[in-house]
C-alpha cells in the first residue's frame, strides 16, 4: 500500500499531534511531503522531528500559494492547523485545487464560512474531516454505548456543566483565541467539542438556541473592579508571583514555537489575561432544543479552580451520569513545566482526597439501584482519544458501527451551528431558530 501525501497548513501548538503521527506510528501510512506557515521559526522547530526520525523535511511553502502546492506536491490532503478565522479559506482553497482537506476543530467560526466550505465541497466533491477527538475518548465512547443500546430508554433531556481552571480557561485570554473575530469565542473554539459530543451522544439535530453571558472576570475591566492594579503586559518574566501569568520559558515547547520566534511575526503567546481590548465570553450558558425531542441546558465557566466537566442524561427508562475530573486544582508551585491543558496529556490521576482526578460513569434505570459502568483505558491524550482518532483518519476509516465516531463536514456544521446561533442570541438577545441562519452541511 503506497502512502498517502500529506500537506499542513499552520505549524503551531496543534499540528505536533499530526507532525508525531506521521513521522511515527503512521509512517508506513503517510508522508508529509509539504507544509506552509507564516513563521520559519515554528517549521525550524518541527524539522528537528523528522531528523530524529530519519525522514525527509517537507518543503515549505507560503500559504499564498497553497493551490500551486497542492499541485506540484500531488497532495492527497490537506491538514489544517491555522486560527480559527482562516479555517474556512484554506479547507475551500483546498477542496477547490483537488486535495481532501482535514480540519481541526471548530471547522469554521461563522455563517459565512460554513457557506463557503459546503460551496467548495458541492463544486469540487471532494472530502472534509473534522477531527472531533473527544468522541474517541473511551470515557465518551461509553456514554455513547448506554444511549445507543436504550439503556435509559428515549433520551428527554441534557445537562451539561464544562469548567475550564485558572490555567487552562485563562490561556484562552492569553492568545489570540479572546478576539472574537479570529476564534468565534468559547462558544465557538471550545464548546464545538461539546455541542459536537451532545449531537454524536443522542443523534440529533440542534434546531433552536437561546444563550447568556458574558465577560465576568479576564479583561481589563474586570480586573480594575476588583482591584487588581497595574498588570504586565505579558506573563514571562512575571509568572512567579502572579498564578495568571505564564512563563513561556517553564514549557520547553511553547518556549520553541512561540517565544523564541517572535520576531519573525510579532505574536505573543503569553498576553496578560486581564488586557483591555478582550472580546470573548468568560462565563456561557445555553438552551438548546433538537430534531428528536430532547432538550440541552449547557454552561461553561473558564476560571474554576478545578477542571472537567458533568453530563446527565435523563431518558424515559433512567438516567446516566458522566463526572470527569482532569485537573482537581491548579497548584502554581507544583507545575514545573507549566502545563496549561491538563486533558491534553495523557492521564495522570491525583490523590486528592476530596476532589479525586479521575472519572466515574453512572447508569440508574427506573426502581433500580445505581451502577458504575466500567470505562476501558485510553491511549494518550483527550481523555484517551487521540490514539483511536488518529488511527481512523489515516486509515481513511469511513464506517464505526456502532458508534459512529468518524465526523464529516456535516458533523462540523452541526457542531458550530449551535455556537453560530448563540453568538447571534448574545447579539440579539433572542432565542435563534437555526434553520434561519441558512448553514449547510451536505455538500448541496
Amino acid at each position: 500500500m503506497s502512502r498517502e501525501r500529506y500537506g499542513l497548513i499552520g505549524t503551531g501548538s496543534r499540528a505536533g499531534m499530526y507532525i508525531r503521527a506521521i513521522t511515527g506510528d503512521h509512517a508506513d501510512k503517510a508522508e508529509l511531503v509539504a507544509w506552509a506557515d507564516p513563521n520559519p521559526g515554528r517549521q525550524d522547530h518541527y524539522d528537528k522531528v523528522f531528523d530524529e526520525a530519519g525522514l525527509p523535511r517537507p518543503h515549505r511553502w507560503d500559504p499564498a500559494d497553497l493551490e500551486r502546492m497542492i499541485a506540484e506536491e500531488r497532495l492527497d490532503r490537506v491538514v489544517v492547523t491555522t486560527p480559527d478565522h482562516l479555517h474556512a479559506e484554506y479547507v475551500a482553497r483546498t477542496l477547490l485545487a483537488g486535495a481532501d482537506a482535514v480540519v481541526e476543530k471548530p471547522l469554521t467560526i461563522d455563517a459565512e464560512g460554513v457557506r463557503r466550505i459546503s460551496d467548495a465541497v458541492a463544486q469540487s466533491g471532494r472530502d472534509v474531516v473534522t477531527t472531533f477527538n473527544y468522541r474517541y475518548s473511551p470515557r465518551n465512547s461509553s456514554l455513547k454505548r448506554l444511549i445507543t443500546e436504550g439503556a435509559i430508554g428515549q433520551v428527554t433531556s441534557l445537562q451539561f456543566e464544562w469548567v475550564l481552571d485558572t490555567s487552562h480557561g485563562a490561556d484562552y485570554f492569553r492568545r489570540w483565541h479572546r478576539y472574537k473575530d479570529r476564534s468565534g469565542g468559547l462558544f465557538i473554539h471550545k464548546a464545538s467539542h461539546h455541542f459536537d459530543l451532545i449531537n454524536w451522544w443522542i443523534d440529533a439535530v440542534p434546531t433552536k438556541v437561546y444563550a447568556s453571558g458574558g465577560l465576568k472576570f479576564y479583561g481589563a475591566d474586570n480586573a480594575r473592579a476588583r482591584g487588581l492594579g497595574p498588570r504586565p503586559e505579558r506573563g514571562t518574566g512575571h509568572a512567579e508571583n502572579d498564578p495568571f501569568a505564564l512563563d513561556l520559558t517553564r514549557n520547553p515547547t511553547l518556549k520553541a514555537l512561540y517565544l523564541d520566534n517572535e520576531h519573525h511575526d510579532g505574536y505573543l503567546r503569553d498576553r496578560d489575561v486581564f488586557d483591555e481590548g478582550i472580546t470573548i465570553e468568560d462565563n456561557l450558558s445555553v438552551v438548546v432544543d433538537y430534531d428528536n425531542g430532547a432538550g440541552l441546558s449547557y454552561s461553561l465557566n473558564a476560571h474554576s479552580p478545578w477542571e472537567g466537566y458533568r453530563v446527565v442524561v435523563n431518558g424515559t427508562e433512567g438516567r446516566a451520569e458522566l463526572e470527569v475530573i482532569e485537573r482537581a486544582a491548579v497548584i502554581v508551585e507544583e507545575d514545573a513545566e507549566g502545563v496549561v491543558d491538563p486533558s491534553a496529556a495523557p492521564a495522570d490521576f491525583g490523590a486528592d482526597p476530596v476532589r479525586p482526578e479521575g472519572e466515574r460513569l453512572v447508569l440508574q434505570r427506573h426502581w433500580q439501584r445505581a451502577e458504575e459502568v466500567e470505562i476501558p483505558a485510553g491511549i494518550g491524550g483527550h481523555g484517551g482519544g487521540d490514539a483511536y482518532l488518529l488511527e481512523h483518519l489515516f486509515t481513511r476509516t469511513t464506517t464505526d458501527e456502532p458508534l459512529h465516531r468518524v465526523a464529516g463536514l456535516a458533523d462540523g456544521v452541526a457542531a458550530v451551528s449551535v455556537g453560530i446561533a448563540g453568538n447571534r442570541s448574545l447579539e440579539t438577545g433572542q432565542a435563534v431558530e437555526i434553520a434561519e441562519l441558512g448553514l449547510r452541511g451536505d455538500g448541496s
